[in-house]
């Protein structure tokens, strides 16, 4: 459904895109990070296994960054992955003053039980578009998403 705004033809055309991504973005969601509750998973705890299933023992900052999350929020979420005995907290061999969260026997087989699925419902999610749309729409988002994250874009003039 179209947006009801009645004003100029650029924010009638910004709406209809931003709702019908808010749509199309919940709907994706649910069909693929619902069935992480049967795994006794959130969305954000499965984040932070893959990230150091993929990528080796991380910090805290590094972990945030990667699951768009804050560091209170990203504090929690390994604070619970902990009291799972999925993750561990160690000292950074090279820098005393980091701990870097380290992913257990138990997280890796969790993951390594729970990616193949997600990895299927999101093929399937995306089953609707082409390769090429596929690779259109990750331009297109990649683009909507940097000039959003853009210091510049949080000052941008609000449209009168």
């Amino acid at each position: 459904m179209p947006t009801h705004h009645t004003g100029p033809a650029a924010e009638r055309l910004a709406l209809d895109a931003y709702i019908k991504l808010a749509r199309a973005t919940a709907a994706v969601d649910a069909v693929i990070n619902r069935p992480l509750a049967e795994h006794g998973l959130t969305v954000s705890q499965f984040g932070v296994l893959e990230a150091l299933w993929h990528l080796g023992p991380l910090g805290h900052g590094a972990i945030g960054r990667k699951i768009l999350k804050s560091s209170g929020n990203v504090t929690t979420v390994i604070d619970n992955l902990c009291r799972l005995g999925l993750v561990t907290r160690e000292d950074d061999p090279s820098d005393r003053r980091v701990r870097r969260v380290v992913l257990t026997a138990e997280g890796r087989r969790r993951v390594e039980r729970v990616l193949p699925d997600h990895v299927r419902r999101v093929t399937a999610a995306f089953a609707c578009l082409s390769p090429e749309e596929q690779s259109v729409l990750a331009d297109l988002l990649r683009r909507l998403g940097h000039a959003n994250a853009a210091p510049a874009a949080l000052d941008a003039p609000t449209l009168a």
